[in-house]
């Protein structure tokens, strides 16, 4: 700064004012003073006074060292001394700054001595007028020193304070704050030399203004200044007097008693303890919580100290917290008088303060903070017992509230706090609450409050405590059965409440966490209650138990058991439900799973009794009554399976409980009927999901009841008069059949049922018929199951023979006789049936009879029969069969009885000749019948599916299967089977083979596809798979449609079964198809599609053999749209004849067919896979079961397709993960089931699945003449092919990877040799990536137990994979840098890249021709200037953002050599990045990807060099602060490393800042200007991208460069940056550091502001933008209340109390206020345009002032949105509104800074686009 400022001269030496504006201030004073300065100003002496202080202080910029300081001191003395007679010192704004940088800390004390005696001679000189005239100037070197000075010279510094600042009385009251902040820190010592002295002072002090104003500046040092709480403290300690509760402090403290509550507040929370001890001593003294203080306070003031003072609990320290106790309890030590006073003055405060954090938690703390505080205080019993009463149920609710928010996060702390608050809360109180809140809730309608948190505590934290399980759980459950037995008793519809459902829902928690022998007696209680309530029922008990009040009358009770009692409510509750619901017909569902849940909590009681019960227990109850209203609620169509399951379930356990006397007892058949009918409904087809537990519950019925019962009842139903119900009956015994196990010997237990289903297969009734068959198909399980009951028959020892040789024409027959007669017509009805089962059995009862051993029956009769006969326990059943039935068969009644036995004889052998017959040979029969019958069975047959005639279908499907098996065995008699025949012509009917009857596809397809014809398709399915292999060289073509009609069966049963797992809401259960209908629909997909291929296959391979057929050119042009001349005529047609034979084979039906068959069976081994391990409905189990079996067999169908045709199926697999985005996703989510999981299970190891797929894109990628072999599957492209492998390389780990490189390694050098770029070069680069980052990542090599040949390779892997990526990225990123020229592909750079998902990529946007274009030529096409690229536009921005995702992030781990990183890098940069900055006007709006570049280029050393010179250059553009704030941002980390990796770059910026003008004379001074303050604003950019101190080391540099500018360079355009620059060193620099720059700071403002005052700036001047920054400066520091600041503060603005309540004699003192009255007082313009400044100043704009919800408020600085003024009228609402936005905003956030927003502020200032 020039001493010889026009400015300054004229404000030190007396000159004339420029305008009278100051006038309007003090009129008397203004006047004085102009007529001393021009008494002074005619002076000669003090012209030369003036002069020789002058020539004093340019002596200063002279002084190096200390001992210059005191010479520069002394002649400063001697010039003053020289010249008393004047009352002014000349150039009094710098004398003040150099005394006040002469009392710099780091100075010895002599220079700080000698510094003092020039204030003293000042002060002197001055006298009183003058100090208070001037008092800013001298007070702020003087006030901030107290607290540095040394020992020596605090006496000169106290005598300064009493001798010159005491006199001015009033006048002090502007700068009382900043005067009692300079001498507390004398306070800090009692024991100190000064102690007495300063507290003298302060008294003083005080008398000089009202007491009430003096301890207000009190409470706000509190609230802003930290480090002086202490000795505040230590003075209020002294002087506040000590209060009782009627007296009154507000004639102490004043009427603000929020101000002193948020400074004990503020001290309360401060991190130093003895300030915390103090505090709490201070409140005990003057201020407890009964106090008339206190009450009178605001509400919101009250919590604020009680949120304070209650957080001093957390710091665990017995002193803190004894103080805090007493505090609370009053001073009384008797616990009972302390409990009162708690309960009277506190409890309410601190229960509303807890509960208030509790739900709406402040973001300064932590959320478990007030439970923990709720915790510890229960550490103190006095307080904790009556807090628990008050506070302990809405903290359970609110840390529920807090958990179920964090469940997916899973908060530790909150967990833990909520395990140990409800450890530490005395259990008694708890469940007291909880009892009480819960009856509240069961008399209100639909409030569930209480039930759902005692829910909670039950499911959510650990009940560990043994008084709570054997003692109050207990004692609630009773309580609350009995109060839900009264309810429901009295109006059982309230079982429909939400209220009672949920308590329902509670006794079931309950019941779990109960030992039964707690449940068996009552807790004792005291003497007083023993005997009144020993007798009392249970909820009466429990009333009196906790103390509560219980309204009604106390019956007494007989029962003492409260498990008695329990059970006893339990029959009544269920049977009162039972009753309502049976009386309603069904009543409403909520009633129905009332009844549900009672059914559960009461089984579990039944069986917890009768398993560790040691005594049998007497209920009053009717267990026939409650049977009957049970079963009788059974019968209603309305009921739920779930309900029935309980119903029967729980009946069945009454029936076997040994420990409940009266027993229950089913024995009674209209019982046990009534049960067994119920469940058989439940068997129905539609009802799958109820099977297997209805069937566990009949056999259960079967077991407890009497013998032979169930099964009569079964037979029973399935003879029924209605057929519709015999139908059924059928249906549900063949799922009861087919679900039970064969070790409960169904054959034997339910003979009678299955008779009855045998003899339907030869039953008159079609319908019938067809519904054995259908029971035999899809029930049976087993043939062995049903032959051993007939066998056991056939075997009955009643039938006796003896051996018999019979002579007939002289030939002797071995034969038997009957000794006896015996039932023959049961004989021949049981081989009648046993010929129905054979007939139909067929080959499988064959295979099943051969394959099974008779010891390894269950049915011991029948091995001791089987004995009797003679029959080897070893030999199979078939054996057994033949050998029973060749003695029937060889068997004849004797002579004397044949009379009576033989017709029936006649009966029983040609019933076991058709069984012999079926079993040994097959007939024969004439092919000219043959091709009589078989038009005439097709016709039929078609006939039958399309009138939906189910019941003739079957037999003749039987009849034509018959027909064409001996049709083929008749062509082909002596020729080879047909399966080797495949590869010859057109078979001829007769001896040349079989003709297909043209009407039979269209008939099987029919037959299978209709869905009427559903209980039937099994039979077709039969007859398509024997028949169809047998007409393979002429069925090719009917294949295929067979298979597709398959894939439609299947996607409709799956989405069937998918609905079905959805929960259902109305209780019905949707038509699911059976394991056993997915199983026979892949079994038949499976064998067509195998079919299908073999034939095309051979096929294909004739076609390979045969010579290659020359096609015309132009057909070759034309179908694929090539260009004729770019190959050669040979290579055309060649590469033509490839792709169309690729194209036919991959659309013809046999590969369409297994396409589509593969994305089906996709689309099962996804989804059908079951996950709900844990579920409790009945259907799970079903569920379960057919999702499990089908996924197994879908796994089989595939490893056998796979096994058959890998290549086609692995490109079929990839064709439908390309195609369908939910299986990529399933990919990713679930590697178990999804594409990639199959992968793995289809292929051994993942190298060959790596081969394969790497050969199937060679065949794609290389040139027709170099192909080995055609590409299976035409429409799938090599781009796909590479996409998959990069995700299934992702999901590899480095063992793997070290396995599969070599293979892929071998693909990606064949693309990096290649000379021209394409796309698949990009492709392989990424696949190269992820494989690269597992093989680096693998940890396996490094285990010393690998052999060295092993290590060896994998170097060998890494020199390799280094070169590779070095040619595949320098390829990209050449191409990259070439597409430049093309349209600019940066501007596409931020778009979605596309490339990943191969369907979608840029590249293959063109129609099909452009895809087998890029297909074609992809390996020939080059990138020459004048061409225009094949691939999409997108293709280069994708490249760059991979480049800057991935590839730049990994470098150092593909390329070892820091050359070949360095080489890398270079590249990019100048393809990439240096081209992405030149494009844009303004150079920080580059691209996001080449930011991203930098950013991950700024963490590899070895490319220092190429990034920092690109970074530079950009920093040092003229343009580089056009940008916006948000852009700049993302540079921050890539500015600063600049400066961190070079340490001359600093030092450079600093000498551009420092450059003197340019010694050019044409150069424009404007322009020098305007550089050197774009180089300060570098300066403070860079300075802001550092952290906090970061540049601390070059704080002194940084300030000679500021303060020689403040000196120098006096244009507002470079001084605007200086005040920036500060801004930002404020941000950046702990307030400390700073010390030795503050008194030029002030100074510099000082004179600004004071240059306004005296001389208005004109309406666009160039000071005004000046003047706003400066402003702007003093904002922010009024903002960060440093401390170093608030010693200084009041010179701008009041910072006392009286900002708010002004006293009525109140003038303007600080600057800001003196200026508001000038600005104010200005005239009034003519309007004009406004300028977007909008600076509307009531405090609420700049300070966002809390609301009663909200988190505290933030500091903000109030001028963050001005970016330019152009009049000081415009900073009137600033000047005049600051003070009071300075206090309130003390007074509403304790000192709470918005960092972001003063950091976003000082942002847009720097780019604001000037």
């Amino acid at each position: 700064m020039s001493n010889k400022s026009p400015a300054i001269a004229q404000t030190s030496t007396g000159g004339t004012p420029g305008t009278s504006a100051a006038a309007v201030l003090d009129p008397t004073r203004s006047s004085a003073r102009e007529k001393l300065h021009q008494t002074y100003a005619s002076d000669p002496k003090y012209k030369k006074y003036t002069q020789q202080v002058e020539k004093c202080l340019n002596a200063f910029d002279n002084v190096h060292e200390w001992a210059d300081c005191i010479a520069f001191l002394k002649q400063l003395l001697k010039t003053f001394q020289s010249y008393m007679q004047f009352k002014e010192i000349p150039y009094k704004l710098i004398v003040a700054k150099r005394l006040a940088q002469c009392l710099n800390p780091a100075l010895p004390t002599g220079v700080h001595q000698r510094a003092l005696d020039v204030y003293t001679h000042i002060l002197s000189v001055l006298g009183t007028e003058g100090l208070k005239r001037d008092l800013p100037l001298w007070s702020s070197g003087l006030f901030p020193f107290f607290e540095y000075a040394a020992t020596s010279v605090k006496p000169i510094l106290l005598t300064i304070y009493d001798t010159h600042y005491l006199p001015l009385q009033a006048g002090l009251r502007p700068v009382m704050k900043s005067f009692i902040l300079a001498l507390l820190p004398g306070l800090e010592e009692e024991t100190g030399e000064f102690f007495e002295k300063v507290l003298t002072l302060l008294d003083r002090l005080s008398t000089t203004v009202s007491p009430v104003f003096f301890v207000q500046n009190i409470w706000l040092i509190m609230i802003t200044m930290s480090s002086a709480r202490g000795t505040a403290l230590n003075f209020l300690s002294r002087r506040l007097p000590r209060l009782h509760a009627d007296e009154d402090i507000t004639q102490i403290v004043g009427r603000d008693i929020g101000l002193m509550i948020r400074a004990f507040a503020a001290a309360l929370e401060d991190d130093n303890l003895l300030v915390r001890r103090g505090a709490l001593d201070i409140l005990l003294q003057s201020m407890r919580v009964d106090s008339a203080a206190i009450k009178r306070a605001h509400s919101e003031d009250t919590v604020i100290l009680m949120r304070a003072a209650t957080g001093v609990v957390l710091r665990r320290d017995l002193s803190l917290n004894r103080r805090l106790y007493t505090w609370l309890l009053g001073p009384d030590e008797k616990s009972e008088n302390q409990t009162v006073f708690l309960r009277q003055h506190a409890l309410q405060l601190l229960n509303t303060t807890l509960k208030d954090e509790m739900f709406a938690p402040s973001g300064e703390y932590s959320e478990s903070r007030p439970f923990k505080i709720f915790i510890s205080l229960l550490d103190k019993w006095e307080i904790g017992s009556a807090l628990t009463d008050v506070l302990v149920l809405d903290a359970l609710k609110a840390i529920r509230f807090l958990m179920q928010r964090d469940a997916e996060e899973h908060n530790e702390d909150i967990s833990m706090t909520a395990s140990t608050l409800y450890e530490a809360v005395e259990p008694s109180i708890l469940w007291k609450q909880l009892l009480a809140a819960i009856m509240k809730d069961l008399s209100e309608d639909s409030k569930t409050g209480a039930i759902d948190l005692t829910l909670f505590l039950l499911r959510s934290l650990p009940m560990q405590d043994d008084e709570v399980r054997s003692i109050h759980l207990p004692v609630i459950f009773a309580a609350i059965t009995e109060e839900l037995q009264r309810a429901i008793n009295n109006n059982p519809l309230k079982a429909a409440e939400a209220s009672v459902r949920e308590c329902l829902a509670l006794q079931e928690e309950i019941f779990q966490h109960i030992p039964l022998e707690s449940l068996c007696q009552r807790p004792g209680l005291n003497a007083a209650l023993q005997t009144s309530a020993s007798s009392l029922d249970s909820l009466p008990f429990a009333y009196a138990f906790y103390g509560l009040e219980f309204t009604e009358s106390n019956p007494s009770s007989e029962v003492l058991n409260p498990l008695v009692a329990v059970l006893e409510h339990m029959f009544c509750i269920s049977q009162a439900l039972s009753r309502s619901i049976s009386a309603q017909q069904g009543g409403s569902i909520e009633l129905r799973a009332a009844l549900s849940q009672v059914l559960r909590v009461l089984s579990g009681v039944v069986r917890t009794v009768d398993r560790s019960c040691d005594v049998i227990l007497s209920l009053s109850w009717e267990p026939s009554e409650w049977l009957y209203s049970m079963l009788d609620c059974l019968d209603l169509e309305a009921v739920s399976f779930t309900l029935v399951d309980q119903v029967v379930s729980l009946i069945l356990s009454l029936h076997g409980a040994q420990k409940l006397s009266p027993k229950l007892s089913m024995d009674k058949r209209p019982v046990v009927s009534r049960m067994v009918k119920k469940l058989f409904r439940y068997l129905h087809t539609d009802l799958a999901t109820c099977h297997v537990r209805a069937v566990s519950l009949i056999w259960s019925i079967e077991s407890m009841s009497r013998p032979h019962e169930v099964e009569s009842i079964i037979a029973q139903s399935m003879c029924s008069p209605e057929s519709r119900n015999v139908y059924e009956a059928h249906e549900a015994f063949g799922v009861l059949w087919r679900l039970s196990e064969d070790d409960s010997l169904p054959g034997v237990r339910l003979k009678v049922p299955l008779m009855i289903v045998l003899e339907t297969l030869k039953h008159d009734d079609p319908s019938l018929r067809r519904v054995g068959e259908t029971w035999m198909r899809c029930n049976l399980r087993s043939y062995i199951r049903v032959l051993e009951p007939v066998l056991r028959d056939l075997l009955d020892p009643s039938i006796r023979r003896i051996s018999r040789v019979s002579r007939v024409s002289g030939k002797e027959i071995r034969g038997f006789v009957y000794e006896k007669s015996f039932d023959q017509r049961y004989v021949a009805h049981l081989l009648d049936i046993l010929l129905s089962i054979v007939q139909f059995g067929g080959q499988g009862f064959s295979k099943s009879a051969r394959g099974t051993f008779l010891r390894r029956s269950y049915d011991h009769v029948l091995s001791q029969r089987l004995s009797s006969a003679g029959v080897d326990a070893n030999a199979s059943y078939l054996d057994a069969l033949i050998e029973v039935l060749s003695r029937f068969l060889q068997s004849e009644p004797k002579d004397q009885d044949a009379s009576v036995m033989q017709p029936l004889n006649t009966v029983i052998q040609s019933s076991a000749i058709d069984l012999l017959q079926t079993i040994v040979a097959r007939g024969e029969i004439e092919m000219l019948a043959i091709e009589i019958l078989e038009p005439m069975v097709i016709g039929k047959l078609f006939l039958c599916v399309h009138l939906h005639r189910l019941d003739l279908q079957n037999k003749l499907l039987r009849f034509l299967h018959s027909i064409v098996s001996a049709s083929t065995s008749y062509a082909y008699n002596g020729n080879p089977p047909p399966e080797d025949r495949s590869t010859e012509g057109p078979q001829e009917s007769g001896k040349g083979g079989y003709t297909v009857n043209s009407l039979l596809t269209q008939t099987i397809i029919d037959g299978i596809a209709i869905p009427r014809n559903r209980p039937v398709m099994q039979h077709w399915l039969d007859f398509v798979l024997m028949a169809v292999p047998q007409f393979q060289p002429a069925l090719q073509s009917v294949i295929s449609p067979i298979a597709d009609c398959l894939c439609r069966q299947l996607r409709l049963l799956l989405s069937d079964i998918l609905k079905a797992n959805q929960p259902m809401t109305n209780g019905s259960y949707p038509r699911v198809a059976t394991d056993a209908e997915f199983t026979m629909l892949l079994n038949a997909l499976e064998r067509l599609l195998v079919l299908g291929l073999t034939q095309k296959s051979d096929a294909s391979s004739q076609e390979d053999d045969a010579p290659v057929q020359e096609k015309p050119g132009a057909e070759s042009g034309g179908i694929l749209g090539y260009v004729s001349n770019v190959f050669t005529t040979d290579n055309a047609s060649a590469a033509v004849e490839d792709q169309l034979t690729a194209i036919v084979q991959s659309h013809s039906p046999g590969y369409k067919s297994l396409h589509d068959g593969i994305r089906v069976l996709l689309a099962i081994w996804v989804n059908m896979v079951w996950h709900d391990t844990t579920s409790l409905r009945p259907e799970a189990d079903s569920l379960s079961m057919i999702y499990s079996r089908t996924h197994a067999r879908c796994r089989r169908v595939l490893e056998h397709l796979f096994r058959a045709h890998p290549t086609e199926v692995l490109e079929s697999v990839i064709e439908c993960w390309d195609h369908d985005a939910s299986l990529r996703s399933k990919g990713s989510d679930q590697p178990a089931t999804g594409i990639f999981g199959l992968v793995d299970v289809l292929i051994a190891s993942a190298q060959s699945a790596v081969h394969m797929i790497c050969d199937s894109i060679s065949v794609r990628i290389s040139n027709t003449s170099e192909r080995s072999r055609k590409p299976a599957n035409a429409n799938l492209s090599d781009i796909v092919l590479f996409n998959f492998l990069e995700q299934y390389f992702k999901r590899l780990e480095g063992p793997l990877a070290l396995q599969v490189w070599s293979r892929f390694m071998q693909l990606a050098k064949d693309l990096a040799s290649s000379r021209d770029f394409k796309i698949q070069v990009f492709l392989a680069l990424k696949c190269l990536c992820v494989l690269g980052d597992k093989v680096t990542q693998t940890t396996a090599i490094d285990d010393k137990r690998i052999r060295k040949d092993l290590q060896v390779r994998y170097f060998q892997t890494i020199v390799q994979i280094e070169e590779t990526f070095g040619k595949l990225l320098d390829a990209c990123v050449t191409f990259v840098g070439k597409s430049t020229d093309q349209p600019n592909w940066m501007r596409r750079a931020t778009r979605e890249s596309t490339v990943t998902n191969g369907r979608s990529s840029p590249a293959l946007r063109g129609g099909v021709s452009d895809l087998k274009q890029d297909e074609k030529d992809s390996s020939t096409t080059t990138l020459s200037d004048n061409a225009k690229p094949t691939w999409g536009t997108e293709l280069p921005s994708q490249i760059t953002a991979f480049i800057a995702s991935t590839v730049v992030p990994e470098l150092r781990r593909f390329l070892m050599d820091n050359d070949k990183v360095a080489s890398a890098c270079n590249n990019i940069v100048y393809y990439i990045v240096s081209p992405g900055i030149k494009t844009k006007a303004r150079p920080l709006d580059a691209d996001v990807v080449v930011v991203d570049i930098f950013r991950e280029m700024i963490k590899i050393p070895p490319a220092m060099k190429v990034w920092r010179v690109a970074v530079t250059d950009v920093l040092y553009d003229h343009r580089i602060f056009s940008s916006n704030s948000s852009v700049a941002m993302k540079w921050k980390p890539i500015i600063k490393a600049v400066f961190d990796g070079d340490k001359t770059s600093f030092p450079d910026l600093l000498g551009r800042v420092a450059t003197s003008p340019s010694a050019n004379i044409f150069t424009n001074r404007e322009h020098e200007m305007l550089l050197r303050s774009l180089n300060l604003r570098r300066l403070a950019f860079v300075l802001f991208t550092g952290e906090k101190n970061h540049f601390l080391t070059q704080l002194p540099a940084i300030q000679e460069k500021l303060v020689d500018i403040l000196r120098n360079v006096p244009s507002p355009v470079v001084q605007c940056e200086v005040y920036l620059c500060i801004r930002v060193l404020l941000c950046r620099l702990a307030a400390h550091s700073m010390t030795s720059f503050w008194p030029v700071i002030l100074t510099e403002l000082y004179r600004i502001f004071g240059q306004i005052i005296d001389s208005i700036p004109s309406d666009g001047s160039e000071d005004l933008q000046l003047i706003l920054s400066a402003s702007k400066c003093l904002d922010l520091l009024l903002t960060l209340q440093t401390e170093e600041f608030q010693i200084h503060q009041w010179i701008f603005i009041t910072d006392t109390v009286d900002a708010v309540f002004r006293p009525d004699d109140w003038t303007p003192e600080s600057m800001f206020d003196q200026l508001a009255e000038v600005v104010g007082s200005l005239p009034i313009p003519e309007p004009r345009e406004p300028r977007g400044i909008g600076l509307s100043m009531p405090t609420s704009a700049s300070i966002a002032f809390p609301a009663a919800h909200s988190d505290r408020a933030l500091r903000r600085p109030i001028l963050k949105s001005i970016r330019q003024i152009d009049s000081i009228r415009d900073l009137f609402p600033f000047f005049s509104h600051v003070s009071i936005s300075s206090y309130e905003s003390v007074y509403a956030s304790s000192g709470n800074i918005d960092w972001e927003a003063v950091e976003q502020g000082v942002l847009d200032d720097m780019f604001d686009g000037r």
